[in-house]
């Protein structure tokens, strides 16, 4: 570590009575944006110890080969190695037996095994599966799936303003038709935390069965399955300090005997002929082919680290942070929380109005000044309708969180907010007549060099930010009566409107303006409007738009979903070019 950055990371301490761990994650060691990372998104994974990565190292190094089959010694330790990760879950659980723990990829295959599964055996056509307004998509789409497959019923647990459950509501949902019940533990996009025990114990009295995705509560506070009675309990290891690619099912023995595999293949096979296939004993059943030995053996690390701090201390560090982050929230003006449950853990996510500024545009600014946030919808899009807005800025917390990382976030929003303050408003407002840009250059190939040239003095990701930033500013104003879904451009993270002509006069040229409700969004369409305004549609056709965004650089910052955007956009643009392209060719005037 640089002299200059540790000096600047002395200054990163948690206060009095707090854990402060922060020197075990070799990750802060680097520097982000050339300042000390400031990692708020412990929500979507969270950051790995050293012993975790030298657990993983050490078994490739040292222990590395398949298990169970093997009579050889290698065989025999990375067996034992693998079966010692799953007492820990087991323990760490509290479950009744080991056996009770099946080894899986993550919380989304774990759901999707029960889905598959229990489906098979329990589900016909009129039965109901209930769920909740705060689910990611990896708890409500497998259940669809399970829904169409055998004919049953989705219902909706609902929610009120602040994020929690309407009780009353769940309790007319359940009936005797009611099979599967599947919630989540603690909302990963609001923080809202569920009364798991007692969901379970009204799904339990009509006969239901109860699944728990638990990802984002294991982290955070102790887990008692026997004691909150769930039937099956999920979670992923890449969020609780272990490596990605490894997740847990915990299932009531009962169930798992009773249920079909969910996959086929070596190691859940007790005896195969070409007639008939027996299974295997738990938990092998569940768990064909290779798994994840050495993701198994990081997450049993994982979890020896995490009892070695106190998940008891880790729940109060991370309450006092909450708390805190909370109160320093509310001095950013135009902040607005979304979601206030009574029992919240974990994350606090936000929107910025009046004026209004995209949850993406937030995160991109926070990225310069290395803050790592997430932006968007969480995976929670029916949630993200409910609440009525697109997408929020989560802050979610972990073990090396401090006061310091909150200070940095709400001094850093502050400041983006002064920049926006300073910003003249620019009406949108126009009539029906409305002039849309020249070209601005004689070709696609042109305007890309003129860009390229531009782009070239810009020496960081920082400069070419803010570049796109202001060209964005300069975009034509959009008039009201094109904002129509006609000229909606879906697959957008954002809210974009593109509106397009031929141009009077011309044979094969395309005119178009657009507009979006994100600053960066904004910034490309700009550069999309340097590139392909008023050019032929033929040209437009075959311009390298890949090569050209490579070589601005461009692909290495925006993330899948913005790219996903420009994509869409960039497609937009082809299709009515080639329709301008396909009418001039078929005219008997060319």
């Amino acid at each position: 570590m640089s002299a200059s950055l540790k000096s600047k990371r002395d200054t990163i301490a948690a206060p009095p009575g707090l854990l402060n761990v922060r020197g075990d994650f070799p990750i802060f060691e680097q520097p982000m944006r050339g300042r000390p990372l400031v990692y708020l998104d412990s929500g979507a994974s969270t950051q790995k110890p050293q012993v975790v990565i030298d657990a993983v190292g050490d078994y490739y190094e040292k222990h590395h080969a398949n298990i169970h089959r093997g009579n050889y010694e290698l065989s025999v330790e990375a067996t034992a190695l693998y079966e010692q990760a799953r007492e820990k879950v087991a323990r760490f659980l509290n479950a009744k037996e080991s056996c009770e723990i099946i080894f899986t990829r993550g919380t989304t295959e774990s759901i999707n095994l029960v889905a598959s599964s229990l489906g098979r055996l329990l589900l016909k056509p009129g039965d109901e599966i209930i769920v909740s307004t705060l689910e990611h998509h990896s708890n409500i789409v497998p259940w669809q799936l399970a829904c169409e497959q055998y004919g049953a019923v989705l219902k909706v647990i609902p929610i009120n303003d602040a994020g929690e459950l309407i009780l009353d509501e769940y309790r007319k949902l359940l009936s005797p038709r009611t099979r599967i019940v599947a919630v989540t533990h603690l909302s990963n996009a609001l923080g809202s935390v569920i009364d798991i025990a007692h969901i379970t114990k009204l799904a339990h009295g009509v006969g239901a069965v109860v699944l728990v995705d638990g990802a984002q509560w294991v982290a955070h506070h102790p887990t008692d399955v026997q004691s909150l009675d769930v039937d099956f309990y999920a979670f992923s290891g890449h969020k609780l300090y272990g490596p990605t690619g490894i997740g847990v099912l915990y299932g009531k023995r009962a169930w798992l005997e009773e249920m079909p595999p969910y996959q086929g293949g070596g190691d859940m096979i007790r005896q195969v002929t070409f007639a008939k296939t027996t299974y295997a004993d738990l938990p092998n059943k569940f768990e064909a082919g290779t798994p994840h030995i050495a993701g198994a053996v990081g997450l049993g690390t994982a979890i020896d680290y995490l009892q070695k701090q106190g998940l008891d201390k880790v729940a109060r560090h991370e309450e006092v942070l909450l708390k805190y982050l909370e109160r320093r929230l509310h001095e950013v003006p135009g902040l607005r929380i979304i979601g206030q449950a009574k029992h919240q853990s974990g994350c606090i996510s936000f929107v910025l109005e009046n004026p209004y500024q995209a949850a993406y545009d937030v995160g991109l600014r926070l990225d310069v000044d290395g803050i790592a946030v997430r932006t968007g919808h969480h995976c929670c899009m029916p949630l993200m309708d409910r609440l009525g807005i697109n997408a929020t800025i989560r802050a979610s917390l972990g073990v090396y969180n401090t006061s310091h990382d909150i200070d940095v976030l709400v001094e850093s929003l502050k400041t983006l907010r002064q920049e926006r303050s300073s910003q003249p408003a620019i009406s949108l407002q126009m009539g029906n007549d409305f002039n849309f840009p020249e070209a601005s250059a004689t070709s696609p190939e042109t305007a890309a060099e003129q860009l390229i040239d531009e782009f070239s003095f810009l020496d960081d990701w920082a400069d070419r930010y803010q570049y796109i930033i202001d060209l964005g500013n300069k975009l034509p104003a959009f008039p009201e009566s094109e904002r129509i879904e006609a000229n909606r451009v879906h697959g957008c993270q954002s809210t974009v409107y593109l509106s397009a002509r031929k141009r009077p006069g011309t044979m094969d040229t395309l005119d178009f303006i657009a507009e979006s409700d994100a600053d960066i969004v904004k910034g490309l369409i700009a550069i999309l409007q340097r590139l392909f305004a008023g050019q032929k549609a033929s040209a437009i056709l075959v311009f390298d738009i890949d090569g050209f965004l490579e070589k601005l650089g461009l692909d290495k910052h925006l993330a899948l979903t913005r790219r996903n955007g420009l994509a869409s956009m960039i497609q937009r643009i082809k299709s009515l070019a080639q329709a301008i392209e396909s009418a001039c060719v078929g005219c008997v005037k060319c």
